[in-house]
């Protein structure tokens, strides 16, 4: 007999995961704290598996994030209806969020949401995280979409090619004259100072690699901001990928040196969402694919 997933208990879990505690999650359901332990134990017997660690804020185990990202697609389907329907709030903002990388953010994806019709009444909410790592946030169900590196669609996602950012190898002109001068391409680089986004920013050593290196130099300074990071290699803080959108008009400008003009890093770039026959997301996709196709190659 299939096990049912009564939608009380369903909504409870997710209150309790966005408010962070079962008083909370108690306050914003207008319930006892009893009640929502209650309900969460209850679902957590029926599913037959522990759905949260009890920490502070609470934490959704795996199993825990499959019945997340349930109750919040469930949500967006009942919204959906209501418009629909023409029943009680029809006219209300609707809450769209969506995982994308720094660099998209400070190019090409704010201009893509300006293309979504004003007549959806959308409202965005955006988790700025790395390509490697925002089709996690999609398995947790935090959010609905996201801007990805994997062609891998998560379970309950739809996934559609965008396009491939390009990034150059380049450098300031002064930093070029200090650090740079002499010698091959590859043993100028091996002990240059570098820029980059975070400690996870791979982009830079894997450059390197591909011209027989072990990686970059120790001396990394990590500038966790797309205009920043930009603006850091301009400066002379050291040698960066720099995304090609970004790097255009600084390099006719003669404020940037592409040091390896051959050698660009394509890093391909997916859509991903949830498949839910909704109409907001439908128009956020369409408009994120219209746009990924005039900036991304």
């Amino acid at each position: 007999m299939m096990t049912e997933l009564p939608l009380d208990q369903v909504r409870t879990l997710l209150a309790v995961v966005d408010e962070g505690t079962f008083d909370a999650a108690a306050a914003a359901l207008h319930v006892t704290p009893s009640a929502v332990s209650q309900r969460v134990k209850a679902l957590e017997q029926r599913t037959g598996r522990v759905l949260l660690v009890r920490t502070k804020p609470v934490r959704p185990t795996e199993s825990g994030d499959v019945v997340v990202r349930f109750a919040r697609q469930l949500a967006r389907l009942e919204r959906d209806a209501l418009a629909e329907l023409g029943l009680p709030g029809e006219g209300e903002v609707t809450r769209v969020s969506v995982a994308v990388n720094a660099d998209s953010l400070a190019t090409w994806f704010l201009g893509a949401l300006t293309r979504v019709p004003e007549r959806e009444r959308l409202c965005f909410e955006l988790r700025r995280e790395d390509e490697t790592r925002t089709a996690q946030l999609l398995r947790e169900g935090l959010v609905m979409a996201a801007v990805t590196s994997s062609p891998e669609a998560v379970a309950g996602c739809s996934v559609r090619a965008l396009g491939r950012m390009r990034y150059l190898a380049a450098a300031g002109p002064e930093f070029v004259g200090r650090c740079l001068e002499g010698g091959s391409l590859r043993d100028r680089l091996a002990d240059a100072p570098v820029v980059t986004f975070d400690r996870s920013d791979d982009i830079q050593d894997g450059f390197l690699r591909r011209l027989g290196l072990d990686g970059a130099s120790p001396v990394r300074h990590a500038v966790p901001a797309s205009e920043g990071f930009v603006e850091a290699v301009v400066l002379g803080l050291g040698w960066g990928m720099v995304p090609e959108i970004q790097a255009g008009t600084l390099l006719r400008e003669g404020r940037l040196i592409s040091l390896a003009p051959d050698r660009p890093v394509d890093v391909p770039l997916y859509w991903q969402q949830w498949k839910l026959d909704s109409p907001a997301l439908a128009a956020v996709a369409e408009a994120v694919a219209a746009a990924a196709s005039g900036s991304l190659r």
